[in-house]
Order: C-alpha cells, then structure tokens, then sequence
C-alpha cells in the first residue's frame, strides 16, 4: 500500500512519452503545489522511528523497502529524526569478509527515541511495589514496607534539592524548591495563597510517577513530607493529580507561627490531606 505524501516521489517509474508527460504522484498534487501537511510528515516520521524500534539499527535503504518508500525520502525523515535526537546514526556493522567501499550508516534509536514509544515502566514499577508488600507479609506490614521505600527514595531526591533551597531566602524557599523540581521533570510553579489564606501553593503541574501513584498514596505521602523538612514548616497537599485533580498543589503557610513549626506531625496531615485532595480547606 502506498502512501498519499511527499514519500510517493520516485515510487514509481516515469511513464513512456517524455518529460512533457507528469507522472502520477505529480498529477495528484494539489494545483496549489502545497507540500504534504505536517501531519502526514510527522507520521511518515513516525513509522519509520517504529521500524528502527520493531526491526533494530536499520540503513536508509532497508527502511525505504520496508517502509515502500524512496530511499532520498527516507533520508529526508532521518535527518529531522537525528537533528530531534531521536535516532542517531552508527556504522553498520559487517559480518564476514568487509567489501570495498565505506559501510553503509545503519539509524538506531536513542534513549530520547525509546521514551517516545510506551516502554511498561508504570507497569514495572507497580509490579515492584506490589512484590515489596507481598513480600512483607501483606496487609498492613505490607503497606509499612512500601511507605518505608517511598519514604526513603523521596529522602534521597531531597539531598539534590537541599542546596538550592537552604541557599535561598526565607521568602524564596518555596521558590526555590518549585525550580528544583521543574529541573526534574515536575514543571512547577509556586504562587501566592488566595487572599484568605496567610502563605503560598506550590503546583506540580506534571507528575511523572502518577499513575503508580494513584495505586500507592504512600508515594504522594512521603512527598509532602519531604516538601515539609526542606521548607520547615508544616505543609498540606490539597490536590494530587494521582487522585484524578488537574495539578497537584500543597499549600505553604507563612508567618511567625508557621516559621517555627517543625514537622513532627507530618505523617498525621499527609494522611489526613489523601481525603481532601482536589479541595481547599475551609
């Protein structure tokens, strides 16, 4: 089957009558003389990333023969593809006696590349979450060793965030820590609390361990314990995307009293906040 774009250029031979005499792809072309749209390119694109996933490192001229394409096209794909960091280029390697010639470029995925396609990580994560709680004895032994982990992998994260919010003011810790975590993939913000709160809210507005999240809340839990050690005060998650809200926002009080809270009581409000997730307190 071939397909209606740019990759139909020279898929076909020239017919008999001369250079006076379009070919067929020629005479389909709109009388505009519009280039194939963007999405037709990017998903030309798309498949041929596919194939370089489905079949390994791949030349120009296997991906044309699988793909029904000209090899020129297919080189034209592979040069956005490289310039997106989403293959790169390797030489081939030979087996046997090497022929005369340079060795043709075979295009391999990078680890930018491989993310692009669904690689089951949640799906691994849980499986691992869900064996350490089996393998604790279940239950509520079973839950303890997985808020023990979460507790321990988001103590752990902290320690790169430590830097950058003790070297802040105490007026910027907040901010601080939302750019520490956007520098992770969090993409967070930190802004004033309505008028009738005293303090700030710190919004993830991306998640990246979300939907194991929605199945383990110890993760979210250990979370907003980390935020009130780093911050040395007492916090409270108000939304968690895990729990299906837009943003996940914890609110950070200000103030005197707040200033000298420590966080004794942590474990009491993470718990507490996994039933007010999506609402602002009264």
């Amino acid at each position: 089957m071939k397909y209606a774009s740019e990759d139909q250029e020279g898929t076909a031979a020239r017919p008999a009558g001369g250079p006076d005499r379009p070919t067929p792809a020629r005479a389909a072309r709109p009388a505009s003389g519009a280039a194939p749209n963007h999405d037709e390119q990017q998903g030309t694109r798309n498949r041929v990333a596919r194939s370089i996933l489905d079949h390994g490192p791949s030349t120009a001229a296997e991906l044309a023969l699988r793909l029904e394409l000209t090899q020129a096209a297919v080189r034209r794909h592979l040069d956005t593809l490289v310039a997106e960091n989403v293959v790169e280029p390797r030489e081939k390697r030979v087996y046997g006696a090497r022929t005369r010639g340079r060795p043709a470029k075979a295009f391999a995925l990078t680890d930018c590349g491989r993310d692009a396609f669904d690689q089951s990580y949640d799906q691994l994560a849980a499986d691992a979450l869900r064996w350490i709680a089996e393998s604790a004895g279940g239950g509520e032994l079973g839950e303890a060793a997985i808020a023990a982990f979460a507790r321990a992998r988001f103590a752990a994260l902290a320690e790169g965030y430590r830097a950058a919010v003790e070297a802040a003011s105490p007026e910027g810790r907040t901010q601080a820590l939302a750019e520490a975590l956007t520098a992770d993939g969090y993409a967070a913000t930190a802004r004033s609390a309505p008028s009738h709160q005293q303090g700030e809210q710190l919004c993830q507005h991306h998640c990246p361990v979300a939907h194991v999240a929605e199945q383990f809340p110890q993760l979210c839990e250990a979370e907003t314990e980390v935020f009130s050690r780093l911050l040395g005060t007492h916090v409270q998650r108000l939304a968690t995307i895990a729990h299906g809200d837009g943003v996940c926002t914890t609110f950070v009080p200000k103030g005197r009293e707040a200033a000298g809270k420590t966080v004794h009581s942590t474990t009491k409000t993470t718990k507490a906040s996994a039933s007010t997730a999506g609402r602002n307190p009264a």
